[in-house]
């Protein structure tokens, strides 16, 4: 969600659980290398061909998109009464949920979306619904206000791609990936994007964490 390159290299791998938290050097482990430039140019480029084709995708198709994901959403997420989802606000052609958080809160949940509080940090999820404030935040995409900081049970992630492993291609900023490696393996992780965002390997560096559920507008896939 910022500009900066999650494929640089970084101090921790990131295993589901604080392992990640924890000097490498406790357990005698070397530091993961960091990625060749070869590796950093090549998910450059594609996350740059992948964004471009996204946006060129036409209206009509996004909105079709968007709502044939909420149901399998829906289906995934059963009984949301009670707990806490966060998603995002759509950026760049991603599919518009916020139809989707709205009937959720509807139904009993707490919904919630990701705010970047610094650089190379975790994400904070504040509550939010649908009418309450918002402010400004990283790339002038709208983040609550005011709302409280929650922890979410189950956590929807846009992507740019995706591959066969569940791992996710972000923006580059590495924020997902950072947060949901501090997060309980109890927090179920939904990729969200298009069909046509399926790569045969986005190429995973040691701090990529998978998806549990890749959700695209023809289906879910599961770990």
């Amino acid at each position: 969600m910022t500009g900066d390159d999650d494929d640089e290299p970084r101090r921790y791998a990131s295993p589901p659980c604080f392992m990640r938290e924890v000097d490498p050097a406790y357990f005698g482990l070397a530091p993961p290398p960091p990625p060749t430039p070869g590796v950093v140019a090549w998910r450059k480029a594609q996350r740059e061909r992948l964004i471009a084709e996204r946006l060129a995708l036409p209206a009509s198709f996004r909105a079709d998109a968007a709502v044939m994901i909420a149901r399998s959403l829906d289906t995934l997420s059963g009984d949301s009464g009670g707990r806490v989802v966060s998603a995002y606000w759509p950026f760049r052609g991603e599919p518009d949920l916020r139809p989707w958080l709205t009937a959720l809160q509807a139904r009993g949940a707490r919904t919630a979306l990701p705010v970047v509080i610094a650089n190379r940090a975790p994400l904070v999820f504040r509550r939010w619904r649908q009418g309450e404030r918002l402010s400004r935040g990283v790339w002038n995409i709208p983040i609550p206000a005011e709302g409280e900081a929650v922890v979410p049970d189950i956590v929807i992630a846009p992507l740019v791609g995706f591959d066969p492993g569940f791992y996710r291609l972000g923006y580059g900023g590495g924020f997902f990936d950072r947060t949901l490696a501090r997060l309980s393996v109890t927090v179920t992780a939904i990729g969200v994007g298009y069909d046509r965002a399926a790569l045969a390997s986005i190429m995973p560096q040691p701090h990529d964490v998978p998806m549990r559920h890749i959700v695209t507008e023809t289906g879910v896939r599961s770990r």
